[in-house]
């Protein structure tokens, strides 16, 4: 696959989202997990999807197991990124959502992220079974020290208008991302 605009994912309703449908948008990948502690940062991503939305940016969040932290199911994800109540009575054991209860995630609560943006179908990021949308975009952008593989939770691409990628580490927080995403919409 040499070009981002040939690429497919997934959805969790089985329809695929077809990125021939992003030429000419700036992008942002983010491969996220509920159970991880960089979550917080859905928030952030919310942000500048309603900030720069309008502008031409898409930003699509990948939920992925390979790092231990995501919620069993697309419907969970769904749930955890959408409408999980920010009122949730977490006593140790299970905590109540708006209509259901389910396990605590190790005692912490689960917040409202209220997000709009795509969420995709829970993937690979690494190895043999690597969704082709991180397989293509760890070969245009390596990681630290040249390594492509992905090292954890909410690793960030920007792919520009032209589809120019740039990687950022996890520890990079979304709304340190405002310049180049300014820079990218201009292009």
């Amino acid at each position: 696959m040499t070009d981002f605009y040939q690429l497919k994912a997934k959805k969790p309703a089985g329809d695929v989202l077809d990125f021939n449908e992003l030429r000419g948008k700036t992008v942002l990948i983010v491969n996220t997990a509920s159970k991880c502690g960089f979550a917080s940062q859905l928030e952030e991503l919310e942000h500048l999807n309603k900030r720069y939305k309008d502008d031409g940016l898409v930003v699509i969040g990948f939920p992925t197991s390979q790092f231990k932290q995501e919620l069993s199911t697309d419907a969970e994800i769904s749930h955890f990124c959408t409408k999980a109540s920010k009122l949730c009575t977490c006593q140790g054991a299970h905590f109540r959502l708006t209509d259901t209860t389910i396990p605590c995630l190790t005692n912490v609560c689960l917040q409202n992220y209220g997000v709009s943006f795509p969420i995709v179908a829970k993937s690979e990021v690494n190895g043999r079974n690597s969704n082709e949308v991180f397989a293509y975009l760890k070969k245009q952008s390596k990681g630290i020290f040249g390594t492509s593989a992905i090292k954890w939770n909410y690793t960030k691409f920007l792919v520009d208008k032209n589809g120019k990628v740039q990687r950022f580490s996890p520890i990079t927080k979304p709304k340190v991302l405002t310049h180049k995403i300014e820079v990218a919409l201009k292009a």
